[in-house]
């Protein structure tokens, strides 16, 4: 194990979780449990992944939800394969810049009803469950863990808690959104017990009615209605086109693994570019929190972040240059861009050929592994509850622009650049950790920092997770997590990064991973930034 001695300590109190049978990590308790019960009753990764997702959609509704969208990476121990699975949505008909324009904006809003796209996620799930579910469990059984929470009322956890106070004014702004989530005038305090039943009666319509009634019946037809009421652009067309799309993962390697993501739309891409800036240069010498290694992985985020912004779109109506993008050789270009003692302001390069979300992964029996992500995008999404369903709709058409020929501007039936990301890391052919960080732009840097802990320092999987992190925020801005010495910030500051301390859940998103050690053993952990925990049996 490589030095560590810039840091005063890795350990916050928790220790991983090890198991055979099955394990499961989230971001809230109750869904890790709702997930482990699936197992144990006989459901596979897939299973569990989906009823914990639609449990977090109750007790986490500020971060996810059937009105959002999802992707999945899933590895299927019976056909030897990782499955890619793009659960997004699209942009209305109706979009286009000019729209937009006429409607008062001059760049795509951050909520309200024309910051909504087409929710994907029931798509998603149902896609997923059909390809890659164990068969055994109806939609009905995995939706029921939910259910019971929307109607019967769950306490609000702290971390949650507090969250959803923050967005009483982003709620307060919309009429179903102030009767569903703020039913006594305000945000349920944490220990309070909050009851949903307008969206536990959504829940039950799709378990009974599968994807059909979300996206051509009743919910479609009360989305659509409010939709109109308020402006909106939504036409049952819309919700009817609605299709997830199975991709082939990309992926990179990293020494002696291969670091496995979605394909564009999604940002997983910009994780690849990193983690490829780095990959010839021995991390593993510097003194781990050392100036030296921050600069150094924050250049390489930097020039990555700065090729995320000008390509990633749609691939299906725009260009993406892939291969060239995780060209190595492109990639020894743009690391001689890093100068060791000074902080950049790097351009795009030129290859040839406030957020929120849940991630939570689990794994079973049988080898299989499930790496999914389900999320509004900002917290409460676009602030608007589609009429009396109770649904948050997701903000995502704030990820398009509004600037005519750029690859991500915003047209009709397109998906928009996606900031979610599920990861999973292969070693020799075979599956080593699904993992993911939750948190806007935070989760590509966090994928590269929780694999470099791993692979540069030999932290375990908890340990990755919970070591400080730093975000790179735009030009020469990054936040650095309490744990970083003083003495190393202002060694950043004096390299001409305007670097500045932010600390927990606001800052930093929240990580869950599972390694799967020879044996057959399982290795689980739980961001300590969150509510949540990984449980095993």
């Amino acid at each position: 194990m490589r030095e560590r001695t810039a840091v005063a300590s890795l350990k916050v109190g928790r220790s991983p979780v090890f198991a055979q049978r099955g394990v499961v990590a989230t971001s809230q308790p109750l869904a890790a449990e709702a997930g482990l019960q699936i197992l144990r009753e006989g459901g596979n990764a897939v299973d569990a992944a989906v009823a914990a997702a639609a449990t977090l959609n109750v007790v986490e509704p500020q971060s996810t939800g059937i009105g959002g969208d999802m992707f999945m990476l899933y590895w299927s121990a019976r056909e030897r394969r990782l499955f890619g699975l793009n659960g997004s949505g699209r942009a209305p008909k109706a979009a286009t810049p000019a729209r937009y324009r006429e409607a008062g904006f001059e760049k795509m809003p951050d909520a309200g009803v024309f910051s909504a796209t087409v929710p994907g996620a029931v798509d998603g799930w149902c896609a997923a469950i059909e390809r890659c579910g164990s068969g055994k469990m109806s939609l009905k059984a995995l939706l029921a863990p939910a259910i019971h929470y929307a109607e019967k009322g769950f306490p609000v956890s702290p971390i949650i808690g507090n969250a959803w106070r923050n967005q009483e004014p982003k709620l307060s702004k919309c009429e179903p959104s102030v009767k569903t989530y703020l039913p006594s005038g305000r945000a349920p305090r944490a220990g309070e017990v909050f009851r949903n039943p307008k969206l536990a009666a959504s829940l039950r319509a799709v378990a009974e009615g599968g994807r059909e009634v979300f996206y051509e019946g009743a919910i479609a037809k009360e989305i659509v209605r409010y939709s109109k009421e308020v402006g909106g652009l939504f036409e049952m067309e819309d919700f009817a086109a609605t299709r997830s799309t199975w991709v082939e993962p990309i992926r990179t390697s990293y020494r002696g693994h291969e670091l496995c993501e979605i394909p564009p739309n999604g940002q997983g891409l910009a994780a690849l570019l990193c983690l490829n800036i780095v990959g010839e240069d021995p991390v593993g010498d510097f003194s781990y929190g050392s100036a030296d290694h921050l600069h150094f992985m924050i250049e390489a985020m930097k020039l990555a972040f700065a090729d995320r912004s000008r390509y990633i779109a749609d691939p299906g109506m725009a260009d993406v240059p892939i291969p060239g993008m995780l060209s190595k050789g492109y990639a020894k270009e743009r690391r001689k861009l890093i100068q060791p003692g000074q902080a950049g302001d790097p351009a795009p390069g030129a290859p040839h050929g406030w957020s929120d979300t849940i991630y939570l992964t689990a794994a079973d029996a049988e080898g299989n592994m499930c790496s999914f992500i389900n999320s509004l995008f900002s917290q409460f999404g676009s602030g608007v509850a589609g009429g009396e369903t109770g649904i948050m709709l997701q903000n995502r058409g704030w990820g398009f622009v509004l600037e005519e020929g750029h690859p991500n501007c915003i047209a009709p039936g397109k998906r928009p650049f996606h900031t979610i990301i599920p990861g999973f890391v292969m070693k020799d052919g075979e599956p080593w950790m699904s993992y993911g960080v939750m948190g806007g732009d935070m989760q590509p840097q966090g994928h590269v920092q929780v694999l470099s802990n791993m692979l540069d320092f030999g932290m375990d999987i908890q340990e990755a997770i919970d070591a400080p992190r730093f975000r790179v925020l735009g030009g020469r801005k990054v936040a650095v997590e309490n744990g970083v010495p003083d003495p190393v910030l202002e060694e950043l500051r004096r390299r001409g990064h305007e670097a500045e301390r932010a600390g927990g859940y606001e800052g930093f998103g929240g990580g869950q991973g599972i390694v799967c050690l020879p044996g057959g053993v399982y290795i689980a952990g739980s961001d300590h930034r969150r509510d949540g925990c990984a449980v095993g049996f």
